[in-house]
């Protein structure tokens, strides 16, 4: 199934630069430390996938950290909407037929929910794993569309709900998965995490 995309956005953990609200409340050590745990999480429910699996790295790729049989590429773009519109076209003109996104900072997120993104998109053009914070935690379709990236309230609880207006405005057909948390605050993380930090 390497017509099948499943693209992956990650930083480098590097103290300061992850996890900045935890890192508020706990530290730069332990907010990094609690960045690792969700990337060895986003590893272990991707590795054994048969798409196309593909590390996007925010700042620098990391040739000799834990992505060992993932390609790896560099995001592009100025905002969030622009680096994943990047990502997506990147995807569809390397001749994906779908593609999904999802981040690194979900515990909750397993192997299933990315099956079921990818089956979504046999009868509905956009799939969405709606976070309880107001975003999503994944994205998919099967052909790009540029709207769900442009003029977006990124990081705000607005988003999921503004989205999905938007791909009614446009007549396209969508799928919502279970919501699911990120891990953005300290007390995210206590109330999923069964491993202390």
């Amino acid at each position: 199934m390497q017509d099948f995309s499943l693209i992956i956005f990650v930083k480098n953990p590097v103290p300061g630069t992850v996890k900045t609200r935890i890192a508020r409340t706990v530290g730069n050590e332990r907010a990094t430390a609690v960045y690792r745990h969700l990337l060895a999480h986003t590893q272990q429910i991707s590795r054994m996938l048969p798409w196309k699996r593909l590390v996007y790295y925010g700042d620098f790729i990391n040739s000799a950290d834990g992505w060992m049989g993932y390609h790896k590429r560099l995001q592009t773009g100025q905002d969030l909407g622009e680096r994943m519109h990047n990502a997506f076209a990147e995807q569809f003109a390397a001749g994906a037929k779908r593609a999904v996104i999802i981040g690194s900072d979900c515990l909750t997120i397993q192997p299933d929910h990315l099956k079921q993104a990818f089956r979504a998109l046999d009868t509905t053009d956009v799939v969405i794993g709606p976070a309880t914070d107001g975003g999503y935690y994944l994205l998919g379709m099967n052909r790009l569309h540029p709207f769900l990236f442009q003029n977006k309230p990124w990081s705000e609880p607005q988003l999921l709900e503004q989205t999905l207006a938007e791909i009614t405005q446009n007549g396209l057909t969508h799928t919502l998965l279970e919501p699911l948390t990120d891990i953005d605050e300290w007390e995210d993380y206590l109330n999923q995490s069964n491993v202390g930090i």
